[in-house]
């Protein structure tokens, strides 16, 4: 595999982003979407593992409006210190539209570089990035062909552009996985959106995974999951086989 990290233009400035895709051929492109935590090392090793099924796999700092090089150690996952009240402060100035707005970009940055396949694209997010991979296909329905979402936090609320609201709109397909526990995204909400899902006849599926909590797909987690963890990756790959080749 190839990896480098490049700065891709955007409105706001220069996103260092780690690209990591296969050594030959021309392989299909995916957007990958961090958890509030932000960029880390364990990350970079799931953007490797879909890189090695065959992807061209981007992975932005969605921070960098905060500075470049805004990441944190581990102690953020602790609530109250001040690692995570550093990752709050930045946090709760993410909205949808900037980072649509980053999608564009690098969408535009893909259509440059050799060894793209041309056509379609995947997104996929976790945890505050959940929203913004469903957002992005209905912002871009005629290029986005598969989005995913993996226990995203408020799908159903009054932000600009909340995905419940563009439910139906885009042409991809949709897989939304959630947590049974997950206070960031409670069972009234996530019956809401399974509600609201089967209305508009989005293509694609909600699926709640059984005894697991928010975060169970990272490795380096305590409420890591492993059987959840690998129907996780199952369902994506399959998904982006599906709709990408």
């Amino acid at each position: 595999m190839i990896e480098q990290t490049l700065d891709i233009a955007t409105r706001d400035g220069a996103m260092e982003t780690f690209v990591c895709r296969p050594e030959r051929g021309m392989h299909p492109a995916v957007l990958f979407l961090m958890d509030a935590p932000g960029i880390r090392e364990e990350l970079r090793d799931m953007a490797r593992r879909l890189a090695t099924v065959g992807y061209w796999v981007l992975l932005p700092n969605l921070y960098y409006r905060a500075g470049r090089d805004t990441m944190f150690g581990p102690q953020v996952l602790e609530h109250g210190s001040p690692e995570h009240q550093r990752m709050r402060a930045v946090r709760t100035r993410m909205t949808i539209p900037p980072v649509m707005d980053d999608v564009a970009a690098m969408l535009a940055f893909l259509d440059a570089q050799f060894g793209v396949t041309p056509g379609p694209v995947g997104i996929h997010g976790y945890c505050m990035s959940g929203p913004y991979a469903l957002a992005a296909a209905a912002r871009h329905p005629d290029r986005i062909a598969a989005a995913a979402s993996f226990y995203g936090t408020w799908l159903v609320s009054d932000a600009v552009e909340s995905p419940h609201l563009s439910l139906g709109t885009g042409k991809g397909e949709l897989y939304i996985a959630c947590a049974e526990h997950d206070d960031l995204a409670p069972p009234p909400m996530v019956e809401e959106l399974r509600r609201l899902f089967a209305r508009a006849g989005s293509p694609g599926e909600l699926e709640i995974y059984p005894g697991v909590h928010h975060g169970f797909a990272f490795p380096e987690r305590k409420i890591y999951d492993k059987p959840a963890a690998d129907r996780h990756w199952e369902r994506l790959i399959a998904l982006y086989r599906r709709r990408l080749g």
